[in-house]
């Protein structure tokens, strides 16, 4: 028996695919803006492309995943406060691999719960009943 996912599952799944390839520009921010610290350039500017890169996907993540919308929130709030940069790097870089968890584990589950058994018998097309 082949497994398949549903509609509504195929649509959470193109979300967190699309949340992923988002989460991976965020990253890379963080990655320059850490480079940037540790070579003792201003990191104001990456401050303002995380939070133009990070606010769609707040948008993005609200209406199906409101839990990992908030971590993502968490991190724009972590990118903003005024500390020590070092700690700031550590705690974005804390939060991105949380969300990635997030992403990571949200898939798993939509796989798991929108799954849709098709047995080999069946011909395409055929309606059981």
């Amino acid at each position: 028996m082949a497994k398949l996912i549903d509609g509504a599952g195929l649509a959470k799944l193109q979300t967190l695919d699309t949340a992923t390839q988002h989460l991976q520009r965020v990253n890379s921010i963080v990655e320059q803006m850490a480079q940037a610290i540790r070579i003792q350039q201003p990191a104001s500017p990456f401050k303002q492309q995380l939070v133009r890169a990070a606010t769609p996907l707040v948008g993005l993540l609200k209406p199906q995943f409101d839990q990992i919308s908030d971590l993502v929130t968490h991190l724009i709030v972590v990118s903003s406060r005024g500390s020590n940069d070092n700690m700031r790097i550590r705690a974005m870089r804390e939060a991105v691999g949380q969300i990635r968890a997030q992403i990571e584990a949200s898939a798993a589950r939509v796989r798991q719960l929108h799954e849709v058994q098709k047995t080999d018998d069946e011909k395409p097309g055929e309606n059981p009943e």
